[in-house]
């Protein structure tokens, strides 16, 4: 029984150790930047409290801001996308982490208490549930300052900012160029459709799916969607976005439209109730609904308990509503299903995002006494560094300008 025991406390923690092995060996970057925090020490005495979502790639994230000198705790930003292998093997490895997968709503805060309870110096939010405990319950820790990883997060600082509330500044990591072109476009297109065929073993190519939202991780959807043989239409509240998707080749309509045509529907907008009971009752029987959007109100899980007469868990992932002349199924509790169902982005795109989170970080560290009260973009030197470290780690070189073209661009008189 005693060996039971420790296999059962071993094994997880070896599954996590190899995770975390992988991991690092495709992430050059975060190696790079490791090797000089582990010299330069920037976060020496200084605490970094963190709510991402716990696995492999935000451990090796973790395990850098430490390499730099810090004390790092650790929670979840969503309840159901943390890999347990990860948290055991974090913890082997001295890590204070405060996370499982599957927690309960007050497991979820009663974690994101731990992690502030430490009364960190920096903050690294996604979703902005951590930045928002600063503004209520622990309004009197002092904060030098934080990142935001998503758009939902970045929407609500905006937010406060505007409100004259928010209390320190924050740095919106979401919309640097070496996130958004590549890990809300490329990383949320690949991972989602990973998690929907987890989810559900079923083809892509010959459905008609929706997705809903055409920001950067709609576009990805879209994009991957398409490639796998889906009929993809768009749905969209900005104009501007509306037409490119047409321009892009995909259709678009209102989601009361829409939604009669789809087999599916994946909502990437960061606004509640993009699906909701007039959509519900006009869709087809059979119809699948994924969220890859930060919390689970994009679809209206009310309104499908309300309409349901009855509903069951068909598959892990897949629950199934019957509403009387249809069948819904909904996936992955209307959560992120790229990390409900999927293992979430790939490691070489997490490695350009925390890469930009620990650059920023380091930048709060070194810069804190000068910053506002304010949400800021990343530094353009931190973009383009991390920009030249990918390079550099693929083994591309590009072309500069010489003397003679920098003196072309700052010349007015002349077009020769």
């Amino acid at each position: 029984m005693h060996g039971d025991l420790n296999n059962a406390l071993i094994l997880p923690c070896m599954e996590g150790m190899n995770r975390l092995d992988w991991a690092r060996e495709h992430m050059p970057v975060l190696n790079i930047i490791n090797a000089r925090f582990q010299e330069e020490k920037p976060f020496a005495g200084l605490k970094i409290g963190m709510a991402l979502h716990v696995e492999a790639k935000t451990g090796i994230l973790a395990l850098t801001l430490r390499q730099g000198g810090a004390k790092v705790r650790l929670a979840s930003c969503n309840p159901l996308s943390t890999d347990d292998s990860v948290v055991e093997a974090l913890r082997s490895l001295g890590m204070e982490v405060f996370a499982k997968k599957g927690e309960s709503n007050e497991e979820y805060y009663e974690n994101l208490h731990n992690v502030l309870e430490m009364e960190p110096d920096i903050i690294i939010d996604d979703g902005g549930d951590l930045t928002t405990l600063l503004h209520t319950d622990y309004s009197h820790i002092p904060i030098m300052g934080g990142n935001e990883e998503t758009t939902t997060g970045v929407l609500r600082l905006k937010v406060m900012e505007q409100k004259g509330v928010l209390r320190f500044p924050m740095f919106n990591v979401n919309d640097a160029q070496m996130k958004h072109f590549f890990d809300n476009r490329y990383g949320t297109g690949q991972s989602t459709l990973n998690g929907i065929m987890t989810a559900t073993n079923l083809t892509i190519a010959g459905k008609t799916v929706v997705v809903a939202g055409y920001g950067w991780c709609g576009r990805g959807v879209a994009m991957r969607m398409r490639g796998m043989g889906a009929d993809v239409i768009v749905t969209e509240i900005d104009p501007v976005k509306a037409i490119e998707a047409r321009m892009d080749g995909f259709r678009v309509m209102q989601m009361i439209d829409a939604i009669r045509e789809a087999d599916m529907v994946v909502t990437v907008t960061g606004m509640k109730d993009v699906v909701r009971e007039e959509h519900l009752r006009a869709a087809k029987d059979g119809i699948i609904l994924a969220n890859a959007g930060h919390f689970d109100n994009e679809i209206s899980k009310e309104a499908l308990n309300r309409m349901a007469k009855s509903k069951r868990t068909i598959r892990r992932f897949v629950e199934e509503f019957e509403l009387g002349d249809k069948k819904v199924y909904l996936l992955g509790d209307g959560r992120l299903i790229n990390l409900v169902a999927g293992q979430g982005h790939p490691a070489e795109i997490m490695d350009m995002s925390f890469a930009i989170q620990a650059l920023t970080a380091e930048y709060i560290a070194k810069n804190h006494e000068t910053l506002e009260r304010k949400v800021y973009p990343v530094p353009e030197e931190i973009d383009l560094r991390v920009a030249e470290l990918k390079l550099q780690s693929m083994g591309i070189e590009i072309d500069s300008l010489n003397e003679e073209q920098r003196r072309y661009l700052e010349e007015w008189r002349e077009g020769t």
